[in-house]
């Protein structure tokens, strides 16, 4: 075999660069940890993996740490290829997979960490999220190794868990993803975190989280709302109002801070803004820098081919005079949907601020059930411009901008961060809640 092909096309280098920045931003790596890879046909139309360099800083890739390698050997150390390129080839190996990808995901590691004696087999993580539930499924496999990098038993049992998963997680050290894309196996990761992100928030509120693992698996359908539609890796370039340079530049804007401030993982959510006769819509909201997804023009009319997550959006609009909406999957409000006072049994129906900009901005945020009926999502709406569903994220809306219905979320968030906050110094919400807020 030939030398090193020490060589990237502008294209996928953007690619590895863009989610190598973004996997830093969102927290799921440190400088230099974790790694990705990518099978493809190379220039002369061989089978080539495409991995990145060993110790390379993913937020700050260069082009000279992107390997492009021969798909059917494994002598991988001469190309200074990260030290799992044997499990990425393995996993891409798969049916369906070209893509991989390996991360420190420290919400879900700190979620299925146990103190059992080792070595053992750690119990399989359970989402309680609809993201999770619906993408990744029901258990999240979990695995303890002597050499949690770079082992022969994790470049075997990797590669198993991912033919049956999309996802698996190594006991203290990160998760490994497949995709069909580097995108899909990136959103996957996200999505995994997430997870791990609600449990521990409903750890920290004191939530019964096995009670709410057992209402979920013996009812997904009534214990989440109505499931996410399934990834899409084509059209994230699709943009029907490039013209429209200044809603076009609010898109943007809204998609990159609802990712850079974790109020939706990876390409989850949506976002519209309400035209004359159409609706200009994001279906992947959280969007970072230098990576985007599909802007559509969609009639205003609702049609019996909306999926269910544009279907509420016309909905609302149909019913009201707001101009924008916006649905984001909040890790902390999720968990807060699920909180219980103590000496009560049922998880509270409201979320009561208790920071002073919070309670300035809302007395109350109300927090509905899974089923709700668009009717009622709207009558929320209407009267506190935010609304929580349990088991379905956080629906917002703007009365004149898309900044408008994204500061909702936003103030949501830091809401439950507090109360979060509070509980876990063992402090009384109900005697730090707002008086006028118990007459709600």
């Amino acid at each position: 075999m030939s030398g090193p092909k020490w060589r990237a096309a502008e294209d996928l280098f953007r690619e590895f660069q863009a989610l190598g920045r973004a996997s830093l931003l969102c927290d799921i790596q440190d400088s230099h940890s974790g790694n990705m890879a990518v099978r493809r046909t190379g220039d002369r139309g061989q089978d080539e993996i495409v991995v990145t360099a060993t110790g390379s800083q993913k937020g700050d890739l260069e082009p000279g740490q992107i390997c492009f390698l021969s798909a059917t050997e494994t002598d991988f150390g001469y190309y200074k290829a990260s030290s799992e390129t044997d499990i990425h080839a393995r996993v891409l190996a798969l049916p369906g997979v070209r893509a991989s990808m390996h991360a420190h995901v420290k919400d879900l590691v700190v979620a299925t960490l146990d103190d059992a004696p080792k070595p053992a087999k750690p119990p399989d993580f359970v989402p309680v999220d609809p993201l999770a539930w619906r993408h990744l499924g029901g258990v999240i496999p979990v695995d303890w190794f002597a050499v949690p990098s770079g082992s022969p038993e994790l470049a075997r049992t990797i590669p198993e868990r991912l033919a049956a998963h999309p996802l698996t997680v190594i006991y203290g050290h990160g998760a490994v993803a497949k995709g069909r894309s580097l995108r899909e196996a990136f959103f996957r990761l996200c999505v995994g975190n997430y997870a791990g992100a609600v449990v521990r928030a409903m750890e920290r509120l004191r939530v019964d989280v096995g009670a709410v693992r057992r209402e979920v698996a013996a009812d997904p359908g009534r214990a989440l709302a109505a499931p996410p539609a399934p990834y899409a890796v084509e059209g994230d370039e699709r943009s029907d109002f490039r013209e429209e340079e200044e809603i076009l530049r609010e898109f943007v804007k809204a998609g990159h801070r609802i990712f850079e401030s974790r109020l939706s993982p990876f390409h989850t959510g949506s976002m519209s803004v309400r035209g004359v006769d159409t609706m200009l819509y994001a279906p992947k909201a959280s969007m970072p820098r230098d990576v985007g997804g599909p802007l559509l023009g969609l009639p205003l009319a609702a049609d019996p081919a909306d999926d269910a997550e544009s279907a509420v959006h016309k909905a609302i609009y149909a019913a009201s005079d707001f101009q924008s909406v916006m649905h984001c999957h909040v890790a902390e409000a999720e968990a807060a949907a699920r909180f219980v006072y103590p000496g009560e049994t049922a998880p509270a129906g409201r979320i009561v601020p208790i920071d002073a900009e919070g309670s300035f901005f809302y007395l109350v945020i109300p927090v509905l059930p899974p089923d709700t009926p668009a009717a009622e999502l709207i009558r929320a709406l209407h009267e506190y411009k935010v609304a929580v569903v349990r088991g379905g994220g956080v629906w917002a809306v703007g009365t004149q901008s898309l900044s408008e219905a994204l500061h909702r979320p936003s103030s949501l968030r830091e809401i439950c961060l507090y109360r979060i906050g509070a509980v876990e110094r063992g402090l009384d919400l109900r005697r730090m809640e707002p008086r006028q807020a118990g007459r709600w």
